[in-house]
């Protein structure tokens, strides 16, 4: 299909603002399980790429966010910015998860004794962590994988008790997910029982396969910078100390295969540190996921620009664990631009390799028999035209399948 050509430099600046209905902008639904588990009814929050569609056999890695509510609106915001156009990551699927009894599903363990900056009255239903970790694997992720367009690839984030619970599942639950983003956790609850164990954890278990990003948030009190603080005994800075020891713990393990990065947010305190966090994490993550393209790369004709795509794209896969593509909307924008340029070579390549990827979308079958058309191959052009019709009625097809047919002897 003929499209705007576009510049190198806004070729992976793809417009992501759709029309909504009743004139809204929506970014999510609200789904709802029945869990056995937990005995109760959950609200679900999901948000699915915008580019998937009924008849799209695209399919989306999965993050699944503790404290749902919260972050759902930033961390979705933060994916689409970093992957509509931006390629730093993929696009995906994100699975909020609402709070009921949040103190009884995000700790690992029953405390009776109020530890720092919790109510005692709070305490009675702590400790279902476990139950929940049981919720998450056996109802909510099999409901998720049947209704929507999922990879196999996922990431669990949570913050504060949140943090928490992430741990316990990388440490605990290890291969449940492929990576995990760490924010800010309370290491402290119950006399630091989880970060007791979890040297043990991380010195004896192989964790390769699995990445892990943590957030530290700057909760110092006045006069106490980060080096004194892993010397003080005080329960103020228990929460700090606490996140400050699993952190080394993790980096005096380094046989143990884990991927592995931390921060220290200087700037934010517990309250606005996910959202950096979550950029940051994300962006390591998947360090190696984005195509980097240059002006050279679009205007020497000796440059085999779909062999780059196909060469990343493999390792991206090997990373991830299952077989991407490249996107069909820039292959599709860089095979015109090349054309227009009359790079005919480079535009095959590309658009031959986008057909390839995606046989059944009408519109790269459209754009490489404008490339047929291009180099004077009617026929081919009108095999292709006749092949995007069959897939999809368009006026566009349709009419330049008329003309040539009608400068035919057919």
């Amino acid at each position: 299909m003929k499209k705007l050509i576009l510049s190198v430099l806004t070729v992976f600046f793809s417009l992501c603002a759709l029309a909504q209905k009743d004139n809204k902008v929506t970014i999510g639904t609200i789904d709802s399980i029945q869990s056995k588990i937990l005995n109760e009814q959950r609200k679900i929050w999901v948000y699915v790429p915008s580019s998937w569609s009924a008849d799209s056999k695209q399919r989306y890695p999965v993050l699944y966010l503790l404290d749902g509510d919260a972050h759902f609106a930033s961390v979705v915001g933060i994916i689409q910015h970093l992957s509509q156009g931006n390629t730093i990551c993929p696009e995906m699927i994100v699975v909020g998860i609402p709070n009921t009894d949040r103190i009884r599903d995000l700790t690992p363990t029953h405390v009776n004794a109020p530890p720092p900056y919790t109510d005692s009255l709070m305490l009675k239903t702590t400790g279902g962590g476990e139950r929940f970790v049981s919720f998450i694997e056996k109802e909510l992720m099999p409901r998720i994988d049947s209704l929507y367009p999922t990879q196999p690839y996922k990431i669990l984030t949570g913050h504060s008790f949140g943090g928490l619970t992430v741990m316990n599942v990388a440490l605990n639950h290890t291969k449940l997910f492929n990576a995990y983003i760490c924010i800010d956790p309370s290491m402290w609850w119950d006399q630091m029982n989880l970060l007791n164990t979890a040297k043990k954890s991380l010195k004896e278990k192989n964790f390769s396969g699995t990445t892990l990003y943590l957030g530290i948030a700057n909760t110092l009190r006045e006069g106490m910078d980060i080096t004194k603080v892993q010397s003080d005994t005080s329960k103020s800075t228990r929460h700090i100390r606490s996140i400050l020891n699993l952190d080394q713990y993790i980096k005096d393990q380094k046989q143990n295969g884990l991927r592995y990065e931390s921060k220290y947010y200087s700037d934010d305190d517990h309250g606005s540190v996910p959202f950096i966090t979550e950029y940051d994490a994300l962006r390591f993550i998947f360090n190696n996921y984005r195509f980097k393209i240059s002006p050279k790369d679009i205007t020497d004709p000796t440059v085999d620009l779909a062999n780059k795509f196909e060469k990343h794209y493999q390792e991206v896969s090997k990373m991830l664990g299952y077989k991407l593509s490249p996107p069909e909307i820039i292959i599709n924008n860089l095979g015109c631009d090349v054309l227009a340029q009359k790079q005919y070579a480079k535009a095959a390549g590309l658009l031959k390799m986008n057909v390839e990827n995606y046989p059944e979308s009408y519109n790269v079958q459209d754009s490489y028999g404008d490339y047929f058309l291009a180099i004077g191959d009617k026929s081919k052009a009108t095999e292709y035209f006749k092949k995007a019709l069959s897939i999809k009625e368009n006026p566009e097809s349709r009419r330049k399948l008329n003309k040539l047919l009608s400068g035919s002897n057919e």
